[in-house]
């Protein structure tokens, strides 16, 4: 009767956790513990191993937030164990709902040999699969107690989120946060460990089924037969009767349209988050270890690991466990997947970064193991730039995979399995797993979400499945293999096999041969806030960013005129750290103190490196000349050439500022702009059409102020009611007045709160960009500080600079698709305009912006824009962004698409002055000249980097890209003759698919390239 079904079920829930489970290791005998708790950092294993010991009580504390404890543990099996496999068994204090976020152990042998990870949820180790009985045991754990900052069982209704301390080292508590349950030796039922997967995997699917179906019946009688079977106080000597009993039901083949999934074990092991790197290191070290145990465990269990530098992490400092890797690897057990340096947030980065992620990633993994990744696999990152399929294609992948497009608040993705379509119209096939996770343990309500959600259902029939614990790491269990096994082919469930995710691709391919499109960006409804949050962090990368590009441009034309040698190991060394930054916790701002402390750091470390190789190589090239400057930017600067030197040209042009109301009126022979008392921006004519971008009656300029608590992501979200109340920041303390020969500058102070701000606004001689350089002391709490800019403009929509072009987004909100965009990325310019007139927002650090519309009778429609300055959440990091923060950002008045990408690459590649006193052999003369190896002449391409191959053959790569949205046809013409050019993709290899390149008289390339195409050439010199 169906009235008996929770009966049913029930009964079988509670005899599995009370009585099965316990039975699996019910045959236990104490182990003797003494440990070692380490005052400081981690050290070498072999030097742990060696550590003086001392007594352990079981039940005792240990570990204090971010220590290293190890334990040495010793034991003698019984000899009535003859015969049995025999596993230790170790609690730590583990709360088995927060697998990878609190404390974690690696076993090691006395020889130093590495077994495997302990955790919440695998807390045994194997000592002898048939024990002799009598022989010793002994085996080390190198025990981490990293604190618990987040509360995972309070997913996904709860609050999980609560500020802390705990999160940097210098501020966490000194008192042993874990108590030890148990250090025991076991006999391990291999029978009652059998019986357990088998009624968890039928109970759970039952529940999947229909209520009154035949086979979720003959489950549920099958369940009770079973049981009746099992006597409860002797479970290991009844447990195979059981088993028989519930044989027929899992014997039960699927249907023939069953959905198929393709598992691949995983763990996601972020490179840094709720830990700093230097945990991430020993997490990747503990799950990799894991996960080769497992792999010599089973027959057809893979695993996939991403993040070529979680691969050289183990190889640096965990070479034991490398080795297991490496060997796992090479049976095809072991899956490097993704071909990136790391999982990086794809939003913010340049196209240039995205090329390193790709270019180092996959030499990595070529150099390591003779292989490259055939696909991008980035399941977490915050949403998906436009540009990068395009950039996915030309690195030569052939594949995307992502998760996190699930995680949308309003809108629900329409594919699971389509072409996803960028700017330039390059297409990537791509794949979301239906079952929304990519931290599956195969439960029976996964499987059946997988089946229900698959869009592409009348098409296609299989999904990808990354199982395992990850985010804090842990990977697969046995239980999970286990689970796989049974459900390999089972009536009622889909089929699930272990396989690499190429193979998935392949077949999905063929079923879906003209796969549906997705055209345009894939913006994550939610994490909005990213783009914001830990300002310090995004100006360091930004910064970062340029001076690599720009120093390797240097360095490869003094390699080019004076045959000094190219830094490779320098540059290498400071683009892998800048990738790392760029992982999708660190460069978004989400993670703990810890991690930002220590980005910062990085970042002046890399800042000040670069800053010397540029020095270096201008010193060469310019033979000590003193009054030089070097133009690194694409396009002329100040009567500068593109990616040249010379003496600036000085044109007379100046500016002038006239008092006016309290304020002042600033103009030079373009532009006149209009600053009130109020230190606001009243007017912003250009001279040529007499336009005035702002509206009458409107500020620009105006800062404002949010209240900013997110009903759960601090540091990740901002919600839409935030808009809901605004402080605008009129209050004005000082107002002056500075004149310099080339411009003039306003200075504006204020306080609001408990913070100040002081803005110099200056306009230059021969310039239409309003330049604001910005100081704020910050101070506030949940707060969002915004800049707003009114524009008497009818704007259908905003062109936001990307990877290697721009991205349109439209200004109203007539669906939920547009509506839910209220917050979007932006890389150093965003361009507002309507036929015949526009302006521009350029910035040296700011990612996020917003835009909205208006419509009165007397102005029409108009457009405000604003930029997204700083946030103050408490989560992760309670003390966020607090304290001195620097912006410089422009306002360029009457400024096109072309106009407004000059000059977010002339605020973010500024000229430098050159010279020094090292005399080097120099260009042959000294008259405004392009010193680098090409002379770009073609207007509407850019070059986007000149380096030295990473192969280190000598030959020289040039990038260049359309950044325009147009057809562009022209040439690149070298500084001298070259021997050969060939094309390349964007890790510098030519896979026999890229467009053919003719050098013509040694000189010169024509070039021909569709809307934001990137080429890349590869130059023997």
């Amino acid at each position: 009767m169906h009235d008996d079904i929770p009966l049913t079920v029930g009964r079988a829930v509670r005899v599995l956790r009370e009585r099965i489970l316990p039975a699996v290791h019910a045959q236990r005998v104490p182990l003797e513990v003494e440990f070692h708790e380490l005052p400081g950092e981690p050290i070498a294993p072999a030097d742990g191993l060696r550590l003086d010991f001392h007594p352990f009580e079981v039940g005792s504390s240990w570990g204090a937030a971010w220590g290293t404890t190890w334990f040495r543990v010793r034991g003698t099996v019984p000899a009535e164990w003859s015969g049995r496999r025999v596993e230790a068994l170790v609690d730590l204090g583990f709360d088995v709902n927060l697998t990878g976020f609190q404390c974690e152990g690696l076993v090691y042998l006395p020889d130093g040999s590495p077994v495997k990870s302990l955790n919440p949820r695998n807390q045994w180790v194997r000592i002898a699969d048939v024990a002799s009985g009598g022989e010793p045991v002994e085996f080390f754990i190198e025990a981490a107690s990293n604190p618990v900052v987040l509360d995972v069982a309070a997913f996904p209704a709860g609050q999980p989120f609560l500020p802390t301390q705990q999160g940097d080292i210098r501020t966490s508590s000194p008192r042993r946060l874990y108590t030890t349950r148990c250090f025991d030796l076991a006999v391990f039922e291999a029978e009652a460990f059998e019986l357990a997967l088998d009624l968890e995997v039928l109970i759970e699917l039952q529940a999947e089924l229909a209520d009154s179906g035949p086979r979720r019946m003959r489950i549920l009688q099958t369940l009770d037969d079973a049981l009746d079977l099992l006597d409860l106080q002797d479970v290991p000597g009844t447990a195979a009767a059981a088993r028989a009993a519930l044989a027929p039901a899992l014997a039960s083949p699927a249907e023939a349209s069953a959905h198929e999934i393709s598992a691949v074990g995983h763990a996601h092991i972020d490179s840094a988050w709720l830990w700093p790197v230097r945990e991430t290191i020993r997490k990747v070290a503990r799950t990799t270890s894991s996960m080769t145990d497992l792999i010599g465990e089973t027959d057809e269990f893979v695993y996939g690991m991403s993040s070529a530098q979680q691969y050289a992490w183990i190889k640096q400092h965990r070479p034991e466990v490398y080795e297991k890797v490496r060997t796992a690897v090479a049976e095809g057990r072991f899956l490097p997947l993704g071909g990136m340096w790391v999982e990086s947030d794809t939003v913010m980065p340049t196209g240039e970064a995205i090329a390193r992620q790709f270019l180092y990633g996959q030499r990595f993994f070529e150099e390591e193991f003779g292989i490259r990744s055939k696909g991008v696999w980035l399941p977490d990152s915050f949403g998906y730039s436009p540009a990068l399929p395009q950039l996915i294609r030309r690195a030569g992948f052939e594949w995307f995979f992502t998760q996190k497009i699930s995680w949308n608040q309003v809108n629900r993705f329409p594919h699971h399995t389509f072409a996803w379509e960028g700017i330039d119209g390059s297409r990537v096939f791509s794949h979301f797993p239906p079952m929304d996770t990519y931290n599956s343990r195969l439960a029976g309500a996964e499987i059946a979400r997988a089946t229900r959600q698959f869009r592409e259902a009348r098409l296609a029939n299989g999904s990808i499945a990354p199982v395992g614990f990850g985010d804090g790491g842990g990977g697969t269990t046995r239980e999970m293999t286990g689970i796989a096994k049974r459900l390999a082919d089972l009536e009622g469930s889909a089929r699930v096999r272990w396989e690499h995710p190429d193979a998935f691709f392949d077949r999905a391919k063929q079923q879906l041969p003209q796969p549906p499109v997705w055209v345009g960006e894939l913006y994550l409804e939610l994490h909005r806030a990213t783009l914001t949050s830990q300002h310090k962090t995004k100006q360091g990368n930004r910064r970062s960013e340029h001076l690599l590009i720009e120093a390797e441009l240097w360095a490869a034309s003094a390699t080019f005129w004076t045959g000094a040698d190219y830094p490779y190991d320098e540059v290498d060394a400071l683009w892998r750290q800048v990738l790392l930054q760029q992982f999708h916790d660190i460069l978004p701002g989400t993670s703990i103190a810890w991690v930002h402390r220590e980005a910062v750091e990085q970042y002046a470390r890399v800042i000040a490196a670069a800053e010397a190789l540029i020095r270096r190589s201008i010193a060469a090239l310019s033979g000590g000349e003193t009054e030089l400057v070097f133009n690194p930017a694409p396009i002329p600067q100040h009567g500068v050439p593109a990616l040249g030197a010379g003496r600036p040209a000085r044109s007379g042009a100046s500016a002038r500022a006239t008092p006016a109301d309290g304020g002042y009126v600033l103009e030079n022979e373009l532009v006149r702009v209009v600053i009130t008392a109020e230190g606001l921006i009243a007017s912003a004519v250009d001279l040529a059409t007499g336009r005035d971008a702002i509206p009458a009656g409107a500020e620009a300029n105006l800062l404002q102020l949010h209240p900013d608590f997110p009903a759960m992501w601090d540091a990740w979200d901002v919600d839409r009611y935030y808009r809901n109340r605004v402080d605008d920041l009129r209050a004005v303390e000082s107002l002056t007045i500075e004149q310099a020969s080339d411009g003039v500058s306003v200075v504006v102070s204020r306080r609001f709160s408990r913070s100040a701000v002081t803005q110099r606004i200056t306009l230059r001689g021969g310039s239409r960009a309003l330049e604001f350089a910005q100081t704020t002391d910050w101070r506030e709490t949940e707060k969002f500080l915004k800049v707003a800019f009114p524009l008497a403009l009818h704007a259908e929509h905003t062109a936001a600079e990307t990877q290697f072009g721009y991205a349109k987004r439209v200004t109203h909100t007539n669906t939920s698709w547009e509506a839910a965009k209220f917050e979007t990325a932006m890389h150093r310019f965003v361009h507002v305009g309507e036929p015949g007139f526009g302006v521009a927002l350029t910035t040296d650090s700011t990612y996020g912006y917003d835009v909205t519309r208006d419509s009165t009778p007397r102005q029409g429609v108009t457009t405000t824009v604003r930029l997204s300055l700083l946030r103050a959440p408490r989560f992760p990091d309670p003390e966020t962004d607090q304290g001195e923060q620097t912006h410089r950002y422009a306002f360029v008045i009457g400024a096109d698409i072309a106009e407004a990408t000059a000059a977010g690459l002339a605020m973010n590649l500024p000229l430098r002055a050159g010279g020094g006193t090292d005399a080097g052999a120099g260009p042959a003369r000294w008259e405004p000249a392009t010193i680098a190896p090409v002379v770009e002449v073609s207007d509407g391409i850019l070059v986007s980097a000149v380096k030295l191959a990473a192969d280190r053959s000598g030959d020289l790569v040039v990038r260049l890209y359309e950044p325009h949205g147009r057809r562009a046809t022209g040439w690149l013409r070298f500084a001298r003759a070259v021997t050969a050019v060939a094309p390349a993709s964007l890790i510098e290899d030519d896979d026999g698919t890229l467009e053919p390149v003719t050098l013509v008289d040694g000189r010169e390339v024509a070039l021909s390239l569709t809307p934001f195409e990137v080429r890349t050439l590869r130059v023997t010199l």
